[in-house]
């Protein structure tokens, strides 16, 4: 009889660690803003695990002049940081720029909820 109850207690404990890890997500809104006079081309990298966003070899596309409001999915306390550049030059970058390679001051964000100051990107 023991033993059945020592079984599902460990049932039930394994459950609640599962759902307590499945927990730790979270969303964070990156807010940025296209001050360049060309369009450009931004990614989200994790500095913590191998992701980027929006992934699948996508990017999210930034007008000249507009701001997007770009929504993610992230584990709780992950390090986000953002790179961007001119559509069609890699070489004018914003934050760790394209492929994640660059380092930077500023340009990196916890994941913990909410919506990141807004991120202006100037020439």
């Amino acid at each position: 009889m023991f033993h059945a109850y020592a079984s599902r207690m460990l049932a039930a404990l394994s459950f609640v660690m599962l759902v307590a890890s499945a927990a730790q997500a979270d969303d964070v809104t990156f807010a940025i803003k296209n001050s360049h006079p060309n369009a450009m081309r931004v990614e989200l990298y994790s500095q913590d695990r191998d992701y980027v966003w929006p992934g699948e070899d996508k990017d999210y596309f930034l007008d000249d002049g507009e701001t997007k409001q770009l929504p993610i999915s992230c584990n709780a306390g992950e390090s986000i940081c953002y790179g961007a550049w001119v559509d069609g030059d890699e070489g004018t970058y914003w934050g760790v720029g394209p492929g994640n390679t660059e380092k930077c001051e500023d340009c990196c964000y916890t994941c913990s909820g909410g919506e990141t100051e807004e991120i202006e990107l100037v020439p």
